[in-house]
């Protein structure tokens, strides 16, 4: 059945990429989640068969990121990332400092998954920043943009540059080279550098959200039980101590130095137990009216000591986490991972407010203190970024860089597939003993395996459904069968729509669509595969705009408006880049 001159299951698509749209945007579901309910709509409706839907999760490349993921964790367990960041050197000035940092991250990223080697190197800039004098809100933008730089130099520098050779080696059968978008990213990356250093006025000085953590009388009010308190002997919920006007209680430090953190309700107030509170200081302490309770002359809750005895975590809620929206008070998250909220920042400025009572917004730090969480666990909530350590070097670390450069040159020079070599110098690393079992196990990010297991679902179905051709004849009757006008115009509409949408997203909708416009224009495919691979992995106006993006912003103090002006600045510069040197290397005419 046909309507509007497209066939049921056309429509179906259609609904389908919208809803993963509009969900991804306002991040009420997790990308996984919404990955499994796409492959689930796109073959429980007929719009892909049950074996086209089902490959979609062994497909060459969800098994190529699977291996991919593993080598990177092989690499940093070796001390590979340990060894290469000590080649920042100690720049004077900041566009000294951003050359360095940028080549060595961009180079980095070529090989590495960009998200791990923005989340390693978060820390050693915040470090690296105290050493050479340079506010660390300077340099964490650049860290993120040359992230998304390097990847696009190599087919395996991003994850979305494996699914486009994946529809395009679907479609035309070639394989594309290890090395296909080498000089177009390459040229990329130099005018981003420069127009990072150019418009350098535009890196915010912001403050680092721990910088609002340093002192605790900031944030806690510690007060002392005297012996004729009423409230000894009660519990802590008879005494009516927990949940107090202006804050709430996170820990009781016993006189014998014993301390209860988080504290349950059926815990009993003794004699010269220390209390410390979270929350507003002014309202807290009218409790020594109310209560009973009187200030105390030593304070048992400082940083220092915290670091010495109890176990701190500082994360930052992403986009996408469960968190947003909500009060901690509402909802059971303190009780299942045994941590109290101690304080949250929000662009840099620490929140007054309760905490427990503050509706948690994206990109805000929270602190607890308690049981060191699993941060695997709540790698879709939270990005834990203060307890990253970085292997030290060693002989591994060179071994693993010799595993790394086979596994390039045997699929460089089409020795063996790029899935082959992968899968071997995985094995290597394990045999040489870089990466244990256990390490590998944990280095496959099944969220993002689903992510792409949906996107090459999406691809399938615009493909299969003939919604790539429809809209192929569209573009190119609208553009005059002109193949550089189309090009530009997949281009321009890429640079915007990942701004807003996932890069997987955006590669599943354009790419097919572009390929079939390229066919009936006559066009060379591989062009439009190249100049589009790079156009969806550059995103730099919004700080969702890319998952690296995403990660400093919290981390760096930002507001949302910190990456407009240089990100759209660079958008520019990056897209007429990528357009010229594409078409120079990969002429447009077959």
């Amino acid at each position: 059945m046909q309507v509007l001159g497209l066939s049921i299951f056309a429509w179906i698509t259609i609904a389908v990429i919208i809803f993963k749209t509009v969900m991804t945007f306002r991040g009420k579901m997790s990308g996984d989640i919404l990955a499994l309910i796409i492959i689930s709509v796109l073959m429980l409706t007929g719009t892909l068969t049950q074996e086209a839907a089902l490959d979609s999760f062994g497909s060459p490349t969800v098994v190529t990121i699977g291996a991919l993921l593993v080598l990177g964790a092989s690499m940093v367990h070796a001390g590979v990332v340990h060894l290469i960041s000590r080649q920042l050197g100690t720049p004077r000035t900041l566009s000294r400092a951003v050359t360095n940092l940028m080549v060595t991250v961009a180079g980095m990223s070529a090989f590495f998954n960009s998200n791990m080697i923005t989340a390693l190197f978060i820390n050693i800039v915040k470090v690296w920043s105290k050493k050479v004098k340079i506010p660390a809100s300077k340099l964490l933008i650049p860290l993120s943009y040359a992230a998304a730089l390097g990847g696009l130099c190599t087919i395996i520098g991003s994850s979305t540059n494996l699914l486009a050779v994946s529809f395009y080696v679907d479609e035309t059968g070639k394989q594309m080279s290890f090395f296909a978008p080498f000089i177009p990213g390459v040229a990329c990356v130099v005018m981003g550098i420069a127009t990072v250093i150019l418009f350098q006025k535009f890196l915010p000085l912001r403050k680092l959200p721990e910088e609002s953590f340093e002192s605790s009388d900031n944030y806690t009010v510690e007060l002392l039980v005297p012996t004729d308190c009423r409230s000894i002997g009660k519990t802590v919920e008879e005494a009516r101590l927990q949940n107090v006007t202006g804050g709430h209680l996170i820990e009781i430090v016993r006189f014998d130095k014993e301390i209860i953190s988080p504290v349950p309700d059926d815990e009993y107030i003794f004699g010269g137990d220390h209390l410390v509170f979270s929350g507003r200081i002014d309202d807290i302490l009218q409790l020594r009216t109310t209560h009973g309770l009187v200030n105390a002359t030593h304070h048992v809750f400082s940083v220092k000591e915290l670091n010495k005895n109890r176990t701190l975590q500082m994360a930052t809620v992403t986009w996408e986490s469960c968190l947003v929206d909500k009060r901690l008070a509402d909802i059971d998250f303190e009780k299942e991972h045994d941590v109290v909220l101690i304080a949250i920042a929000r662009e840099g400025e620490h929140i007054t407010d309760i905490p427990r009572e503050t509706i948690i917004r994206p990109g805000d730090t929270l602190l607890f203190e308690g049981s060191r969480m699993n941060t695997e666990s709540l790698y879709n909530d939270l990005l834990f970024f203060d307890t990253v350590a970085l292997p030290q070097q060693g002989q591994k670390t060179y071994i693993s860089m010799v595993i790394m450069s086979c596994m390039v040159l045997l699929s460089a020079l089409r020795i063996m597939p790029l899935l082959n070599s992968a899968l071997l110098a995985a094995g290597a690393m394990l045999i040489t003993h870089c990466c244990s079992t256990e390490q590998m196990r944990r280095a496959i990010n099944w969220k993002i395996v689903m992510i792409f297991a949906g996107s090459v679902c999406i691809g399938k179905a615009i493909e299969a459904t003939g919604l790539a051709s429809v809209l192929g004849h569209g573009i190119a009757n609208t553009f005059g069968f002109s193949p550089l006008l189309a090009l530009v115009m997949f281009c321009v509409v890429a640079t915007i729509v990942t701004e807003f949408v996932s890069n997987a997203t955006a590669a599943a909708v354009l790419i097919p669509i572009a390929m079939e416009t390229a066919e009936i224009l006559g066009a060379n495919t591989l062009t439009f595969v190249v100049a589009l691979m790079i156009s969806i992995s550059s995103a730099f106006a919004t700080p969702i705009g890319n998952e690296t993006n995403t990660m400093v912003y919290g981390p760096g103090g930002y507001k949302f408006s910190d990456f407009v002006k240089l990100g759209m600045t660079m958008n520019v510069v990056i897209l007429i880049t990528n357009i010229v040197t594409t078409c120079l290397v990969y002429p447009i005419e077959k």
